[in-house]
């Protein structure tokens, strides 16, 4: 679009700009101050339309869209409203995934291909315009928590985090903006190399490597040292605190002595700057979630053991928006 701009005054393009993502319009013809000859070329080489269908969870806190691509392919987003007043968005940054980890609904799909980074940016845009339409508010968080591994599909996931980070696009601030990964280590190294203050966030769910294979088979390729070896990297380098986040299986992972062993290991590995998010499992066939209790003497044995820790409660479940849930069909 920039290219194209370039042909006219650059106040054109400031227009442009104010009325995407100020204004957010969704048809060019709401660009009034455009003139009608910059509209009809824009209305056909950059269409505003998102192909999608969206769902609404029962309590509306939660909206899940299922975005078709021009080749047919299908990924979803999931908007959470908080009730502290972030509206987050959770994109995907592929269409499926090629690590196939266990308690994963995407990774029951394969890898398709990687999204592009206008097709990640097109997931904010879309939400953008529904939140502000429908309560006038603006999105305040983005997470590249979705489908696929964000670190595989590097390039573009720094690109359309750069591009959402923008003063004249969606001026999300960069420590609004975290980027998932089950632990790809050269790319933690990479990202610790950029200007950019990203949040990270590692995807450990397992205190030891064999139980981590088991539930992850591509840890077998970047086993715990390795990861938390780049995660220490990283701390050192930023100085920017790491979420850990650690999925409770029903007597799979969270028994006391795994508790222990977990905060041992994170305690000799990283030291400092970092937190241990529990998550609860979102089904998706083959296990079960950690009972209240149990998931409650997991996070207290943490503290205890000198361990920040927290518990985040499940948004969507009803239109299964929920984490690990997506996989790029309709709400059943």
């Amino acid at each position: 679009m920039d290219q194209f701009l370039s042909a006219y005054p650059k106040f054109r393009k400031v227009q442009v700009y104010q009325a995407i993502f100020g204004r957010l319009i969704a048809d060019w013809e709401q660009a009034s101050s455009l003139p009608l000859e910059i509209r009809q070329c824009l209305s056909e080489i950059f269409p505003l339309y998102i192909n999608h269908e969206l769902v609404l969870s029962a309590d509306e806190q939660t909206a899940k869209a299922i975005i078709t691509f021009d080749d047919g392919a299908a990924i979803e987003s999931v908007l959470m409203r908080h009730k502290n007043g972030r509206d987050t968005i959770c994109v995907s940054s592929q269409v499926g995934c090629s690590l196939g980890c266990a308690f994963c609904a995407t990774g029951t799909m394969g890898l398709i291909r990687d999204l592009t980074w206008g097709e990640i940016t097109a997931q904010v845009l879309l939400f953008a315009r529904w939140l502000y339409i429908r309560e006038g508010e603006r999105v305040t968080n983005v997470v590249f928590m979705g489908m696929g591994e964000p670190f595989l599909n590097y390039g573009n996931v720094l690109s359309a985090a750069r591009f959402i980070n923008r003063s004249d696009t969606f001026a999300i601030g960069a420590r609004k903006i975290s980027i998932s990964t089950i632990g790809i280590a050269p790319q933690i190294r990479q990202l610790a190399g950029e200007p950019e203050q990203f949040n990270l966030s590692i995807s450990l769910h397992a205190p030891n490597d064999q139980l981590r294979q088991k539930l992850m088979p591509a840890a077998q390729k970047y086993p715990l040292n390795d990861v938390l070896s780049s995660v220490r990297e990283y701390i050192n380098l930023t100085n920017r605190k790491v979420m850990i986040e650690y999925l409770l299986l029903d007597g799979v992972n969270d028994r006391p002595e795994q508790a222990r062993e977990l905060a041992a290991l994170l305690k000799k590995e990283l030291k400092k700057l970092f937190m241990v998010n529990l998550l609860t499992y979102n089904p998706t066939g083959g296990f079960l979630s950690s009972p209240p209790e149990r998931a409650a003497d997991f996070k207290d044995i943490l503290i205890r053991e000198g361990v920040e820790a927290t518990r985040r409660y499940p948004l969507g479940l009803d239109i299964r928006g929920a984490c690990g849930q997506l996989a790029g069909r309709k709400a059943r």
